[in-house]
Parts: C-alpha cells; sequence; structure tokens
C-alpha cells in the first residue's frame, strides 16, 4: 500500500526513550513485537534483552526493563502468535530458550521455561510457526531445524554448506530457505516434512529501495494488527530501533469513522493444529478475527494467556499522532504540526558572543594547559579570576575582572602552591578565598587581599591534612559556609569544615578513580561518578556508604556530574563503550535502573565539562580544547534533551566559567554570562536570547534567582542535621515592565483575506471592476489640464522663437533632400562648391531646377513608349 506513505506519523513525544540497540552484527532481527510486548536487542554486554510495553502507561510514560537471557549475545527473537508473553531467544551459545515474560513494570522471571540445545554450533534464527502451537524452527550456519518445544527434541533437520546470510519463513506446509553464497543470492523452496532435496531453487537479483530516516537504524518490527488503533484508521505500525529510542512510526488512511474497506479479517490469537497434527501432515489455517471499532477491545478468539492484548481505544496510543481528521480547526493543526516535529525549546535560538575587546585581559603568558583532566582549568568569580601558571612551584595567578587591558610584559604577584596544583576553586561566599588541592595530598587556603595581588603570597591561610594520596577534585558545600567536599587517589571522599580545619566525615564504597563529585541542589545529598562504571550518591550526615549506586559511562576516560531538574535527575556526561562523548540522565530516585536518557555528543578526548543554570534548565557543556559549546535544555520528561544553538570559537579553548547571575544584562535577555580562558586571553562570554519586545523585561526567561553567594547556614549546623534554604530576588530592573503584563496590540491585517480573492464573479461584475480600475487610473476627465496652469510668455519672445524654429527646420529639410538627391542620382559634383564659395547654394538650385526638367522630359518619353490604359487615362483625367 505505497499510498500510506504520504499519510506517516512519527510524533517525538512518543517515542520510548531509555533505550541503547545492539550494534553488533547478527543475521536475525534485532527487534520483535507481540500486541502487548516489545523485545529489542542492547549493547550491553552477554546475552541482555530489553523489554517494554507496545502502548504507554496511564501517565503516557513506557517503563524499559532488561532481561539477562544467555552467557553470549543475542542473535534473534520472536514473540509467539498466541501467547503475547512467551518470547524464543537463541544465542550465540548454542542454546535456544522460551521465557514467560510480564509487563516491564514487574519483576522478571530469571529461569527459562525451556531450554533447546541443538548442538549445531552458532545459532542465527528462531521463528515460531504461524499456525501450529509449541513449534518452532531453529537455523544455524548449518541448516535448519525443527522442535517441538513440549518433547525437547528436534523434529528433522536439513544441513547445507555454511552460508554468509540466510533468513528463514514458515509456510503453514513448506520452508523456504534464502542462501546467499558466492556471491549469488539464491532462493530455495523446501517441503518441511521432506527436507532431503529441495523442491526447487532460483537465483534472482534483488531490488533495493531505501527509505531514509534521520536516525541509525538497528533494527525495525512490525506491530500486529491487533493492537493497531482503528478509531484513528491506523492500518499499519512499524518500531524503528535506535541507538537511544525506539521509534513508532504510525500509518493512517485519512477517514473519519470506522472502514470496514481497510480491515478485513485477521488472524486470531488461537492456534489452528498442534506441532504433533501439523508433523502428521494435517494444514489448516488460524481462524480470522474480526476487525470493528465495537469489537476491538478484546479478541473472542484470543487464548487466556492473551487476555492483556491491549484496547484499540483512542488512549491506546496516546505517544502516536491522533490521525488526519478532515477539515480541522486551525488549532487541532497547530497541535497536530506540534505533535509531528514534536517539542521545542524557548531557548532554541540561543545566541553566544564575546564581548568588546574593551573588556578582554590580553598578554597571558606561561599558562598551564596541561591540568588533570578532573579539574576545569581556571576558576572565576563575580570579581576576580585564578589561572595557574606553567612555573615550578605550583604557582596561580589572579586577575581583577575590573581591570581589563594589556597584561604588562614583566613578571606578575602570584600564589605560590609550592607543589603542582591538581584542582582549584573560589569559596562561593567569600570572593577573597581560594582553596587549592595539590600533588601532596594537601588542601591550602589562601586569601586574597582587597584590590587584588600585590604581591607573590607565600603562606596560606591554612592547610587541610588527612587524604594519603593525590587529590582529584573539591567542592563547596552550595548552603553551608566552609564546608568543603574532596576526592582522593585514596578512594575516599572527605568533608572538611574550613572553620576548625579539621576533617569531620570520610566517605567510602569506590573501587576505583573517582572522576567527579557534586552536591544536590539543598545540599543534602552528594553524587560521585567512578572510572569502576558506577554513579553513587550518599547521604554524609547518615551513612558512610553509598545510600544508591547504578551503572554509569562504560567509557573509562572521564566524566562529571551535576544536578538537574530541581534534584530530581542527575546529568552525566562521559564516554560510552566506543569513546564517544555521551550525556546521560539518571533519576536521583532509581539509580539501578540505569539511564532513563542519553544523547551522543562526538568523538573527543577531553571531558565535556557541564554548567547548569537552574533558572532556565539550560544545559551548557564544553571541553578542553574544544571550539564548540554545546546548549541543551533539560526537561524533567521525554524527550529530556533538546539541543539548542551552539557557540563556536574561532580557536580552542581552556575552558569557561560562569558567572553569577547578577552579571547578566537581563536588558540584552543575557541569560548567562560566562568567563573564556584562551592560549594568551580572558574574554567574556554573553549567552543571549533574541526577543522582539526588549524593551519589557522578559520575565518567562527571569524568574526569581536564588542568591547562592550568600550562605543560608553554618558547617556546624549542617553537620548537626539542619538544612538551608536560598532567598530569592527579582532581576527585574525598576524601569522596566514585565513582558507578560505589557499591553497587547490588536492585530492588523495587512492584506485582504483569501476569500475575497477566492470569492466567484459574475462577468457583468468583472467588466465592472475594469471599467472602474481604468476610471481611476485616467483621472476624472472634468480636471484642468496639466499645461493650463502653465504661465505664459512675451508675444516677441515668442516670435523671435518661433523664427528660429522655422529657420532650423528649413535647413533640416534642405539637407535632408540633398541627401537624398546624392543617393537616388549620384550628383556628388553638384555639391563640391556648397561648402567653399558663397555661390554655391545658387549653383545648387540651378541645378536642382534643372535636374528636375531632365526627369520630367524622361518621364513624357517612357509615357510615348508606353501609352496608359484608357481606364487610367479617364480616371488622371
Amino acid at each position: 500500500m505505497p499510498v500510506l506513505e504520504q499519510y506517516c506519523c512519527v510524533s517525538v513525544q512518543g517515542w520510548i526513550a531509555s533505550v541503547r540497540g545492539g550494534s553488533f552484527s547478527s543475521q536475525g532481527k534485532h527487534i520483535t513485537s507481540s500486541c502487548s510486548l516489545v523485545a529489542f536487542n542492547t549493547d550491553q554486554a552477554g546475552g541482555m534483552v530489553g523489554l517494554t510495553s507496545v502502548n504507554p502507561a496511564s501517565d503516557g510514560k513506557w517503563t524499559v526493563t532488561q532481561i539477562s537471557c544467555h552467557a553470549d549475545l543475542v542473535t534473534d527473537l520472536d514473540f509467539s502468535p498466541f501467547d503475547d508473553y512467551l518470547l524464543a531467544t537463541c544465542s550465540a551459545d548454542e542454546t535456544v530458550k522460551l521465557w514467560r515474560v510480564c509487563d516491564p513494570a514487574q519483576d522478571q522471571c530469571s529461569d527459562a521455561e525451556v531450554t533447546l540445545s541443538p548442538a549445531d554450533g552458532r545459532l542465527e534464527l528462531v521463528l515460531f510457526h504461524p499456525a501450529a502451537s509449541e513449534l518452532l524452527a531453529v537455523a544455524s550456519v548449518r541448516g535448519l531445524q525443527v522442535w517441538d518445544v513440549t518433547r525437547d527434541t528436534a523434529l528433522t533437520g536439513k544441513h547445507t554448506p555454511v552460508c554468509a546470510r540466510f533468513s528463514l519463513v514458515f509456510s503453514y506446509f513448506t520452508l523456504m530457505h534464502l542462501c546467499l553464497q558466492m556471491r549469488q543470492q539464491e532462493v530455495r523452496l523446501w517441503d518441511s516434512r521432506k527436507l532431503s532435496s529441495s523442491l526447487t531453487d532460483l537465483s534472482l537479483l534483488l531490488s533495493v529501495s531505501h527509505c531514509l530516516t534521520d536516525l541509525s537504524t538497528r533494527g525495525t518490527a512490525l506491530v500486529p494488527k491487533l493492537a493497531l488503533d482503528v478509531s484513528c484508521c491506523e492500518v499499519l505500525r512499524l518500531l524503528q530501533l535506535t541507538d537511544n529510542f525506539i521509534v513508532p512510526i504510525s500509518y493512517q488512511v485519512p477517514r473519519k469513522d470506522f472502514h470496514a474497506d481497510l480491515y478485513p479479517d485477521t488472524v486470531g490469537h488461537t492456534p489452528a493444529m498442534t506441532a504433533e497434527d501439523w508433523w502428521k501432515g494435517e494444514n489448516k489455517q488460524v481462524l480470522s478475527s474480526q476487525r470493528s471499532e465495537a469489537s476491538t477491545s478484546s479478541s473472542p478468539l484470543s487464548t487466556p494467556s492473551s487476555s492483556a492484548a491491549p484496547s484499540r481505544s483512542p488512549s491506546s496510543t496516546s505517544g502516536l499522532s491522533s490521525g488526519f481528521l478532515p477539515s480541522p480547526s486551525p488549532s487541532q493543526s497547530s497541535r497536530a504540526i506540534q505533535n509531528m516535529l514534536g517539542p521545542s525549546s524557548k531557548f532554541r535560538h540561543i545566541q553566544g558572543a564575546v564581548l568588546h575587546r574593551d573588556t578582554h585581559i590580553t598578554n597571558l603568558r606561561g599558562l598551564h594547559l596541561t591540568t588533570p583532566g578532573e579539574c576545569d582549568g581556571f576558576c572565576a568569580n563575580g570579581q576576580r579570576v585564578a589561572v595557574p601558571l606553567a612555573i615550578a612551584g605550583g604557582q596561580i595567578a589572579v586577575f581583577e575582572l575590573s581591570q581589563p587591558g594589556k597584561l604588562p610584559d614583566t613578571a606578575l604577584p602570584t600564589i605560590q602552591n609550592s607543589v603542582n596544583v591538581a584542582d582549584f576553586c573560589w569559596d562561593p561566599f567569600d570572593t577573597h578565598k581560594l582553596v587549592v588541592a595539590g600533588d601532596d595530598a594537601k588542601i591550602r587556603v589562601w586569601q586574597i587581599p582587597k584590590g587584588g595581588l600585590t604581591e607573590t603570597l607565600t603562606e596560606p591561610e591554612c592547610v587541610l591534612r588527612g587524604h594519603t594520596e593525590k587529590i582529584y577534585s573539591i567542592k563547596f558545600q552550595p548552603h553551608a559556609s566552609g564546608l568543603l567536599a574532596s576526592s582522593s587517589y585514596d578512594l575516599t571522599v572527605r568533608l572538611w569544615n574550613l572553620g576548625t580545619g579539621e576533617e569531620v566525615k570520610r566517605l567510602s564504597g569506590h573501587q576505583d578513580q573517582i572522576f567527579g563529585i557534586a552536591w544536590s541542589p539543598d545540599g543534602k545529598l552528594l553524587a560521585t561518578v567512578c572510572k569502576d562504571g558506577k554513579v553513587r550518591l550518599y547521604d554524609p550526615r547518615k551513612s558512610t556508604l553509598p545510600i544508591q549506586e547504578g551503572p554509569g559511562p562504560e567509557g573509562h576516560r572521564g566524566a562529571r556530574v551535576v544536578w538537574v531538574c530541581d534534584g530530581k535527575y542527575l546529568l552525566v556526561s562521559g564516554f560510552d563503550s566506543r569513546s564517544e562523548r555521551q550525556l546521560y540522565l539518571f533519576s536521583a530516585e532509581s539509580l539501578a535502573s540505569g539511564s532513563v536518557a542519553s544523547v551522543p555528543a562526538d568523538v573527543s578526548p577531553s571531558t565535556l565539562i557541564p554548567f547548569y543554570d537552574p533558572d532556565t534548565s539550560v544545559l551548557i557543556l564544553t571541553g578542553k580544547g574544544d571550539t564548540r559549546v554545546y546548549t541543551y535544555e533539560i526537561l524533567p520528561e521525554a524527550p529530556y534533551f533538546m539541543e539548542c544553538s551552539s557557540f563556536h570559537s574561532s580557536e580552542p579553548h581552556k575552558g569557561l566559567c560562569f558567572l553569577p547571575k547578577t552579571e547578566c544584562d537581563v536588558r540584552d535577555v543575557e541569560v548567562a554570562r560566562a568567563i573564556r580562558l584562551g592560549k594568551s586571553t580572558i574574554e567574556p562570554v554573553a549567552f543571549r536570547v533574541p526577543r522582539v519586545k526588549k524593551e519589557f523585561f522578559q520575565d518567562d526567561v527571569f524568574p526569581e534567582t536564588a542568591v547562592w553567594w550568600e550562605a543560608s547556614l553554618t558547617a556546624a549546623a549542617w553537620l548537626s542535621g539542619s538544612n538551608g534554604q536560598h532567598r530569592k530576588i527579582s532581576l527585574q530592573p525598576k524601569d522596566m515592565m514585565p513582558v507578560s503584563e505589557a499591553p497587547k496590540e490588536v492585530p492588523v491585517r495587512k492584506y485582504l483575506p483569501s476569500s475575497v480573492y477566492l470569492e466567484e464573479k459574475t462577468d457583468e461584475q468583472k467588466k465592472e471592476e475594469l471599467l472602474s480600475a481604468m476610471v481611476a487610473k485616467l483621472g476624472n476627465r472634468e480636471d484642468p489640464l496639466p499645461q493650463a496652469s502653465c504661465e505664459g510668455v512675451d508675444e516677441d519672445e515668442w516670435a523671435r522663437y518661433l523664427a528660429q524654429v522655422v529657420v532650423m527646420g528649413a535647413q533640416v529639410v534642405a539637407q535632408a533632400f540633398a541627401r537624398a538627391l546624392r543617393q537616388e542620382f549620384n550628383y556628388e559634383h553638384l555639391f563640391k562648391v556648397n561648402d567653399k564659395t558663397v555661390g554655391g547654394s545658387f549653383y545648387i538650385q540651378s541645378k536642382v531646377v534643372w535636374a528636375k526638367e531632365r526627369l520630367d522630359e524622361e518621364l513624357s518619353i517612357q509615357q510615348q513608349h508606353h501609352p496608359k490604359p484608357p481606364e487610367q487615362q479617364q480616371q488622371q483625367t
């Protein structure tokens, strides 16, 4: 039915997320579907199979779970046509297993109901018989076998030479084996009850047509007819398995009511015969099930095991497009288009721009460009920037943002940390306090004098000792003043009270290098991401061991973690098994279930460093040495990630460090302000949202922001169990009105509606309009002529002007007459004296008279030799 292609509906909101499609090569299906469930291959190590439902739950979301089916990768899988919850899988471990699965939200059985061992090498294909119950066909690289799963024995088999590719198709009485040998495409037809020789074979050239999609396809599956939504005239539904999603593609016919011609009787859920009957030679077909809007909610022919088949109510495919209705209203059309294109972010056109050169700090020399991967490279607050230098002794330069310009070529005052810098950060509640972690497992606290560094600092304010190995990273608690967390090579995370200089907590449970740590927005929990592939969650005041842990990024190059969506989710930037940069989103309530969504970025050796703005839910990421800055809006529901415009710089940068929200120019709709560290410059970068009415305060992108640069409680109060909360302020200037309160402008129609032009008119109306248009173009005939308004001239002046015109006209006529004589009679000698003597003109006149006389004589002679007829003579007379 090719005409259905123009009625294909794909809704981004209906995509099934949290899917990691397998990319390995096999001859079988990577995805299959029953009326209730969808099974698919995953990229997890071992024989893991993903499971989800065909239709979403009552909340409009899908639950995705995984089942460990085999010891090696799963090569093919198939649902029973008579039981929506009976799944057959075959694997490279040379076994076939039958699984009694249940809904994804329930606990799955860990043991298979039936295990078959064909002992025929690596198994490639498995397929249920479409009419006989408990009859299964299994194919390997050596041949085909037919199994009765109740007997746990093979009924018969056929061995053929090893093929590069084959597919298996069951008929009611024949078995077709498609084989590709020696680069030749060949089709063989077998009688499954007599496999000693093929009935016939045919060599053919397959014609392949391409269906181009935006996503890389890992596999496709058709949803059974009984699961379609007939209320919106859905005639076909295809499931496309990609790297991160299962995309339901619905094919609908634009009809309003149920049409029986679109839904002929289809096969039901009751088998026509048993495996034993089929082996004896019986051939029966499955009874048909009528499709109608009244009877589609449950099939009378369904078995009890298939009673959970979904109904065909309009809400059963809420994740898909609702179909095409005749003559939709404008609001319905806009909603339909939005469903087709998916949700859009109001920050999708965000623009990053480097501010004017007058705000830059230039002529930076001797920067340390090889800081550890866990370090951001530099740090900044609203007043100053700290940059490590490639000078012995771990020196750090501090520059005041209020003093831009070119730095002198002479040496600058620095902080001498005495050891190489591992990580450093500013105290969020004290812009003069810089905390530096070194390679010697010590943390030094430095106090910067007001006005900036005027001399080199050699003595820190205090030194924190406790770690036994090099420190990875340090992070301040977002609410309690003087409370610091640090991670180290000794595989511990320790909390420090800067007021007393003592270690107050020690967290354990890590098995390898700790890539990153992050405090929750409320300051209660601490999240870590580790090289052992785990994401852990701690409640430091209750336990030194993690309260939750789950699978994290598979790559071992590095990772970062940050809290998003008011602390409901954890976002981890890391690497996948192919060393490609990925973004993962984890639910903070269920880390063990794995990521709920993931987005690929690109291929680069540096880890993406995330910055999250809780006011706008905008995520900005970049890596060391990158030239591109990624921007996403994070949503607490599917599709979770909405990509926005990227910012590109002309040269690679060391990184970005973001300033407090009060540094943004809200009049220019600037939602974020960052400091960019280049090879020899420090440049402010503004991220703006383009808006039309900039004279109003854009309160939809500038909600009240938390004053996170002010502490809400002390470290001692937090350790004792208290929790703080930041106060919030408005960024609205006093002289600006919110755009939500701006007076609404009355829309002015610039052009006439199309109905005016499309209105049918009679011929008389058209003539009248044409005549009116011509009259209007010519103007009123009773109006005075334009020349009537001109002023007159003196009579003497007019006479002189007229005499000049007559003389000029006579000269022109004479010259023309002379030219004609010269061309006609070749009387050149008549004009030789015209411009030499005064009497030339008289001579010309006499010659002209003489020439005219000669011409008259010549004409009279011709008339004598050739007289005219009498009729012409009478007329001439």
